[in-house]
């Protein structure tokens, strides 16, 4: 019985230690993949970047490809199941866009690489075949940002004026884009660039005639 135990012990530290290291591995490739570009990675890029022979990667991934799609399948998956449950917890309109645009400012800040590689490889992402569960996942995440719009004008939240698919193109754009440029660490903190960006969107960037006079 104490043998037994044993071996089972030593099996779940080895397994553990398998999955911290594949995890490592997917953080080291998608930093690569980020800044680099995918087709500009390769394999030995990989593990030269995580000290190990090329030959070693393969224990873990079959390969490179292998290695981007575990890395986009978990983050959209994700982004996908958060979304939903910030909608479905938001007692209105408003509060679910203003929850969409501070969960996806709080990953840009947590997960840099995972959403520049997101915007990077868009165009690869929308021909190859292989990532079609990505252009579903970003189809049905479209859905959702738009049903939350549509609901608002319905409700008088949001000026019905406005086309719904531009303003979704328009907050998409805006706010994805500022992996680009946003520092995690640095002199603003994902919230403060949220609460801008929100109160842009609630009050518009021109001071009205009223607030000029005063």
């Amino acid at each position: 019985m104490g043998s037994t135990s044993v071996g089972g012990a030593e099996s779940r530290r080895k397994a553990s230690a398998t999955s911290t290291r594949r995890t490592e591995l997917l953080a080291i490739a998608a930093r690569l993949f980020a800044r680099r570009g995918y087709s500009q990675t390769t394999v030995r890029d990989i593990a030269d970047e995580a000290g190990i022979l090329s030959g070693s990667l393969y224990h873990h991934f079959d390969s490179k490809e292998a290695m981007l799609t575990e890395i986009l399948r978990q983050f959209m998956d994700d982004l996908r199941t958060q979304f939903a449950v910030i909608v479905e917890e938001s007692t209105s309109p408003q509060e679910a866009l203003e929850g969409l645009i501070r969960d996806t400012f709080a990953r840009i800040d947590a997960t840099p690489d995972e959403v520049a590689l997101y915007q990077n490889e868009a165009g690869l992402f929308m021909t190859a075949s292989e990532f079609g569960f990505v252009a579903d996942a970003s189809i049905e995440i479209a859905t959702v940002w738009r049903g939350v719009l549509d609901s608002g004008r319905e409700s008088g939240d949001f000026r019905p004026d406005l086309d719904t698919g531009l303003v979704y193109r328009f907050i998409r754009d805006a706010v994805w884009s500022t992996v680009r440029w946003y520092q995690p660490g640095g002199r603003l903190h994902h919230e403060a660039v949220a609460d801008q960006y929100i109160s842009m969107l609630r009050s518009g960037l021109l001071v009205s005639p009223a607030s000029r006079s005063e």
